[in-house]
């Protein structure tokens, strides 16, 4: 998006990561969030769900959120202050949750909004390089899809199944709407602990988006979560998932070149609907080989 030196890479740079609950979203923009920070840059993550748990990879514990301090302090903005909710997480990266209401009360979105209007207030968004919003599963309702009105990409995580890949493709499809007022772009795809790839490139064939990365299965990933730390801070105590990190500065490198990123032209529901299940019940068979193919491939 920046094709010259016009001194925009010197702005804030902000990311919506959204994805299928349950896919390992908040694993991974913390792990992204974390990666970031150790290109250099000043790093704020903002969660985005009613759970308030988007940035525990990072503190370690859930932080209080603002609709809590808000409702403390009788939504009086005057009264409060920065510390009151940025907290300090792994490699220097700050972490705001923005809570929810009681579950079946209330709407999350407005909260989301709530959020955004107070750290604008407190200047927040002119401090850090990178803002990162970690959003609610596939849930693109207006409230939720909220910071897609402030991002400059959205990062869909996915997995190489049927469920993820159809919530990305309505994500996809949020996305394509924000962008007919928004300068907001999707920068691609991220598989997330899978073992193969070939439905999401039968996906991205079919609507043509980027894939920034896809992250094998990998147990540690996982544990991560259950720890309450990134990657990189278990790599601190166990070199050998350093390889694992690289995974994730890759996408940082990928994020802070300033991609020119798509507008995506997202799948209707009955066709893809139709090209994922025939991936599962068309298997494609491997061609059979002659035997003398066989015998070139032996002595490679």
């Amino acid at each position: 998006m920046c094709t010259e030196d016009t001194g925009e890479d010197t702005l804030t740079l902000k990311l919506a990561v959204y994805g299928k609950g349950g896919i390992g979203k908040s694993t991974t923009s913390c792990n992204i969030s974390a990666a970031l920070a150790k290109r250099g840059k000043k790093v704020l993550q903002i969660g985005c769900d009613p759970k308030h748990d988007s940035t525990f990879t990072l503190t370690g514990f859930l932080i209080p959120t603002i609709i809590d301090t808000l409702q403390e302090k009788d939504f009086h903005y005057e009264d409060i202050w920065p510390e009151d909710v940025i907290y300090d997480g792994y490699a220097g990266v700050k972490c705001v949750e923005a809570g929810g209401p009681p579950a079946g009360a209330g709407c999350g979105g407005y909260v989301v909004g709530e959020t955004v209007k107070l750290l604008k207030e407190l200047n927040a968004f002119d401090e850090f390089e990178v803002i990162l919003f970690d959003v609610l599963g596939d849930v693109v309702c207006g409230g939720f899809a909220a910071p897609l009105n402030y991002a400059d990409y959205c990062l869909i995580v996915t997995d190489n199944g049927f469920d993820a890949l159809f919530a990305a493709n309505r994500i996809a499809a949020s996305v394509r709407e924000k962008a007919r007022t928004h300068p907001l772009r999707l920068a691609g795809l991220i598989g997330n602990r899978t073992s193969k790839r070939d439905l999401i490139d039968k996906y991205v064939d079919h609507v043509t988006m980027p894939v920034l990365e896809v992250l094998p299965l990998i147990e540690d990933i996982r544990v991560s979560r259950v720890k309450g730390k990134t990657l990189f801070e278990m790599a601190e105590s166990d070199p050998s998932l350093s390889y694992v990190c690289d995974y994730y500065l890759n996408i940082a490198d990928q994020i802070l070149s300033r991609p020119e990123g798509v507008v995506p032209s997202e799948s209707p529901d009955r066709e893809l609907f139709t090209l994922l299940s025939d991936f599962y019940l068309n298997p494609k068979e491997p061609p059979v080989m002659s035997a003398d193919e066989e015998l070139d491939l032996m002595m490679v």
